[in-house]
């Protein structure tokens, strides 16, 4: 499984995915996310606030979240949609930020969300994701909005966001948002965990995943449109993050 880094803007996206052993160091979208444990448990960081999620719980990530997932032992499925399928909750919850982002799913929910996947109609995804919202909000709390809490943060994530084809420099970063070079490297691996280089590479990898999975483009095609010049490079890359070549990972999909 790779993890489908996508700024959303569409009021249709909405993807499912499920996996094992799960690990994705810290980032934020403008989609919801949530991820339910099918089998034994996964630490999940979202904020400040880190959750021990057990077979049977789930964590829904609100949209602009700094979140991050680990676990070495767990199964899972995890939804990515729009903030627009649940308008009437996401409007409502627009200025808000949950005490808490974790909710126990009983059996009636998990069926509903098992069946629930990219070919189901909009009003069956819409019923779906309300009823989760609604027994979210059952037991949780919600606080004020830091408008500029994380905004540097979502300011080089965006960055990446446009430029992982190209350079993508920190160093030209640093110029266009007026920060020293070495403060916001050091920033960025305080806050997310690795390297702002190390982070660009999954970045590229992610997106050549789906690439891969989903064109007919070349591996060098692939290679060149997510920014890497040397197809030894992106090999190299691709192997150690996904475990397999780019070529075989072509043919298993």
């Amino acid at each position: 499984m790779f993890y489908q880094f996508e700024h959303f803007g569409n009021a249709e996206h909405f993807s499912k995915e499920s996996g094992e052993n799960f690990s994705f160091p810290t980032h934020m979208h403008n989609a919801f996310e949530l991820i339910v444990i099918t089998s034994g448990s996964m630490e999940i960081t979202v904020g400040t606030e880190k959750y021990t999620v057990n077979k049977n719980e789930a964590v829904l990530v609100f949209p602009h979240q700094l979140h991050s997932l680990s676990s070495t032992d767990s199964t899972h499925t995890l939804f990515i949609f729009s903030p627009e399928l649940i308008q009437a909750f996401s409007s409502k919850k627009a200025n808000k930020t949950p005490v808490s982002n974790k909710l126990a799913l009983d059996d009636y929910l998990l069926a509903l969300i098992d069946r629930v996947d990219e070919n189901s109609s909009t009003v069956e995804k819409k019923g779906v994701f309300y009823c989760v919202c609604a027994e979210f909000d059952k037991t949780n709390g919600y606080t004020e909005k830091n408008g500029n809490k994380n905004s540097l943060l979502h300011s080089i994530f965006e960055f990446i966001e446009a430029e992982y084809g190209k350079k993508c420099l920190l160093k030209d970063l640093s110029e266009i948002l007026s920060y020293d070079y070495a403060y916001l490297s050091r920033y960025f691996k305080q806050n997310v965990g690795i390297t702002y280089n190390d982070y660009v590479n999954r970045f590229r990898i992610s997106k050549a995943c789906e690439l891969l999975a989903n064109t007919d483009n070349s591996v060098l095609q692939c290679a060149m449109e997510c920014g890497y010049s040397s197809l030894r490079s992106f090999n190299r890359n691709f192997k150690s993050i996904v475990s397999v070549s780019p070529t075989e990972y072509k043919k298993l999909r």
